[in-house]
């Protein structure tokens, strides 16, 4: 039997291409019903953080709230799977807004490319040689050479994914800082990242770029062969995601730096 979502909430489901994504939304499509995606202000989200992150990145700018539910590997962004209660589960769901992160990437041609990421800005080296790189934070130069395997800046809601891989630090949604962490530095040896408030402009050269090339991706869109890279968080845009009462993003990111 089909329930009706109340006037206020309007859902339509897209799925990974997993097996279990896809069952799972024919699932909730039989019980719930179904409605183009241009027409709902909530999208349910079935798979993994990945999914999540390329559904989001679908809709940004349609002021559509994106709920996720775990049919994939890894669940960090995603609320448990269950068919029951979905619409009560919704209309009660903590909401966390969040501002991605703005990549101006000039190519070794002159070329400029230009994209928005949720997670992270990373720079990363093409080669068996180390990137070196020049990091300027608001148009005054801070690391004059970083000899490493690449760098990034990541927003708080990224700041438990790769930049934890990387061993940067935890950032609390509300703390309007961004992190800034290296990858496997070389020298400095001991640069261990920065944080940087939310306003700061960083600006990385490419040093050597023929003899030393480096890649720039914002979450799964990446530039070849760079020659600088500008990153700035975008108030402009909002992005809202839904979580189920008591298992906010914030409480997550909280409970990940006591994880063991």
């Amino acid at each position: 039997m089909n329930q009706s979502a109340p006037p206020s909430i309007r859902v339509a489901f897209a799925a990974s291409d997993r097996p279990e994504a896809e069952q799972a939304r024919d699932a909730l499509i039989a019980r719930y019903g179904e409605i183009p995606e241009s027409e709902a202000n909530v999208i349910v989200a079935l798979g993994g953080d990945g999914f999540m992150l390329e559904t989001m990145h679908r809709h940004i700018g349609a002021r559509k709230a994106i709920y996720g539910m775990n049919r994939g590997s890894v669940g960090f962004l995603m609320n448990e799977y269950n068919e029951d209660g979905l619409l009560e589960r919704i209309g009660e769901a903590e909401w966390a807004v969040i501002h991605p992160l703005r990549m101006e990437a000039i190519d070794a041609g002159g070329t400029t490319h230009r994209a928005l990421a949720i997670n992270d800005v990373s720079l990363l080296r093409q080669t068996r040689q180390t990137a070196k790189l020049r990091i300027t934070v608001d148009s005054k130069v801070r690391l004059s050479e970083l000899q490493c395997d690449g760098v990034l800046v990541s927003t708080p809601a990224g700041s438990t994914a790769y930049n934890l891989s990387a061993h940067g630090p935890i950032v609390p949604l509300d703390a309007k800082v961004l992190a800034l962490t290296p990858i496997s530095a070389f020298r400095p040896r001991r640069w261990r990242g920065a944080l940087l408030p939310h306003t700061a402009k960083v600006c990385f050269e490419i040093l050597e770029a023929d003899k030393r090339p480096v890649s720039a991706v914002a979450d799964n869109f990446e530039v070849r062969d760079v020659a600088e890279v500008r990153v700035a968080e975008d108030r402009s845009v909002s992005l809202t995601m839904l979580f189920d009462a008591g298992r906010s993003l914030e409480e997550r990111v909280l409970a990940e730096q006591f994880a063991v």
